[in-house]
């Protein structure tokens, strides 16, 4: 006779055969550690807060009522060279192969306020993206690119203001007014002291500057991504998918509170921040862990901060395929990892998408493997149907209730946070980098007892021929850009620059947003270092933040 319920079918039913022959294993899970059932039915669900309809709140199903049948998202590929003059080559490349927008890796010297001929930038200039000093190599990155008709996002927190003043001073000599500029700046500096470590200043000026660019933004740049409150990094760095959700969003509460206790609407702001998220391999995990981020941050701005517009309550994010994830051992299985990644990303509906390329567990990649990578995306917009229809999950047992539970244990992280006094309160105690470190030592050790299957790693292992031709740093790159560097400080007026310096010191030591003066300094070709170094002086330099 058929089973009446759930609990009648696995006692009649599954029970006498797991008997016999029981299971692969005892336990399954998801990468977060939450228990799979073997079968979800109509009993699973909450049903508390229904599905809803795409385009509107709380956009569970996607923020436009026709998802990608409109427009599809945005393909950018993360790319960046030893030089500005590689990396404009490699742009121009990939926008002639397809891609519909530019994503900027800079290197680790520019991130962190160093210019290039900086003691400390020796060895780290262009390895791990493009070197920029000083306008001079921003007009560089982006000539032959007319940015009006680009979308550009920059992956670049402590230096973002400095990057995005960069930015609007190329699209000014251009003849591109910064009103009509699309783009994203990451400026989320409250995960570097979390989990990147490429932060300059202590947290409270840190966030003055975050601030500041929503404001000049909302006023001179309305069309421009104010901020990419990202979860990736914390991903990368070992967190859990309800990790990911949780510490993301008490950080862009702790950004939106910081906006409206320095005056702002919180209706003129809101509607321009944006999300990072990564694309883990665990397909249902990560289709869910997007619903459930678009529910829960439209909760948020409209339950907790009274928002008004609909808008201030849409969740849009960039989706990062797992550079974690990537092996240096049979590289070619890379792209099935990626692939099934981006399908995830695009199954959850990202509006942004980047696929990382098969060799980079070893170097930067080649045009021959971002190609690749670009041709992913496209295989899956164009010939596989999953863009058809919105959110095509929708409706499964398994999907819905993976969603109610993502989104109900990162509510309970948040709730931690905030007896703690919210992000920052949290991160002063260590409770973030603690959390992330326990759950990818947890990680690790599945994976060394072999409770975890990498395959090629800790299972399948085949001896692999190497790469025939990877990405490699040309030395003479790195010496052009510091002749160049050398060249801008003899030619430029060394008493515009001082007076531009000066006068952000005293901006720095008020009050007054300091967007206005930054492109004045960039303008008069004063150099990302010499910025720094003033904020550094009236700021001070955080030091390495640690819970142990």
């Amino acid at each position: 006779m058929p089973s009446n319920n759930k609990q009648e079918w696995q006692d009649n039913t599954l029970g006498p055969l797991r008997k016999r022959f029981g299971e692969r294993q005892e336990q399954f899970e998801t990468n977060s550690g939450l228990d799979v059932d073997g079968l979800y039915t109509s009993e699973d669900q909450n049903g508390a807060d229904g599905l809803g309809y795409p385009g509107e709140y709380p956009f569970t199903r996607g923020i436009q009522p026709n998802m990608y049948r409109g427009r599809l998202w945005t393909m950018r590929q993360y790319a960046g060279l030893a030089s500005p003059e590689e990396s404009n080559r490699r742009n121009r490349y990939l926008l002639e192969q397809g891609q519909t927008g530019l994503s900027i890796a800079f290197d680790l010297p520019t991130q962190t306020g160093l210019d290039s001929d900086h003691p400390l930038a020796q060895g780290e200039v262009g390895r791990t993206g493009v070197p920029i000093s000083s306008l001079a190599d921003m007009e560089l990155l982006f000539e032959g690119i007319p940015l009006e008709n680009v979308s550009t996002s920059m992956t670049i927190n402590a230096t973002a203001s400095i990057m995005l003043a960069l930015y609007i001073a190329v699209a000014k000599k251009q003849g591109t007014t910064a009103d009509k500029l699309n783009g994203t700046v990451q400026n989320d500096i409250l995960k570097e002291y979390i989990a990147r470590g490429t932060y300059i200043y202590p947290p409270q000026p840190s966030m003055r500057l975050v601030t500041d660019v929503f404001e000049y933004c909302s006023e001179f740049v309305p069309r421009w991504n104010t901020i990419s409150i990202s979860g990736y990094h914390m991903a990368e760095a070992g967190a859990t998918a309800v990790q990911e959700l949780a510490f993301t969003f008490s950080d862009a509460i702790a950004y939106v509170q910081a906006a409206i206790d320095a005056g702002l609407d919180i209706d003129a702001f809101s509607g321009r921040l944006s999300f990072f998220f990564v694309a883990q391999s665990n397909l249902f995990e990560e289709v869910a862990k997007y619903r459930a981020a678009r529910r829960m941050w439209a909760k948020i701005m409209r339950e907790k901060f009274g928002a008004k517009n609909p808008r201030s309550w849409m969740c849009r994010f960039h989706t990062q395929t797992a550079g974690v994830t990537l092996t240096a051992q049979q590289p070619d299985n890379n792209i099935i990892r990626t692939t099934v990644q981006a399908l995830a990303a695009v199954l959850g509906g990202t509006q942004s998408l980047h696929v990382n390329s098969y060799d980079e567990a070893l170097a930067l990649p080649t045009e021959e493997s971002v190609q690749l990578s670009l041709r992913t995306q496209q295989v899956l917009a164009h010939e596989t149907g999953v863009t058809d229809t919105v959110d095509p999950l929708a409706g499964s047992y398994y999907i819905e209730s993976l969603t109610d539970r993502l989104e109900s244990e990162a509510f309970d992280y948040i709730q931690r946070m905030d007896e703690m006094g919210g992000a920052l309160g949290a991160l002063d105690s260590g409770f973030q980098i603690s959390e992330i470190h326990e759950s990818a030592f947890a990680h690790q050790r599945q994976v060394e007892e072999e409770e975890r299957i990498v395959v090629g790693v800790n299972r399948y292992q085949a001896p692999t021929p190497p790469i025939e031709q990877l990405q490699t740093i040309d030395p003479a790159q790195t010496q052009r850009q510091l002749d160049r560097l050398a060249q801008v400080k003899r030619d430029r007026d060394a008493s515009a620059v001082a007076e531009s310096l000066q006068k952000l010191e005293n901006v720095a030591k008020g009050t007054d947003n300091t967007m206005p003066v930054i492109l004045e300094c960039v303008e008069a070709y004063a150099t990302l270092g010499e910025i720094s170094d003033v904020l550094r002086g009236v700021f001070g330099a955080q030091q390495e933040f640690s819970p142990f």
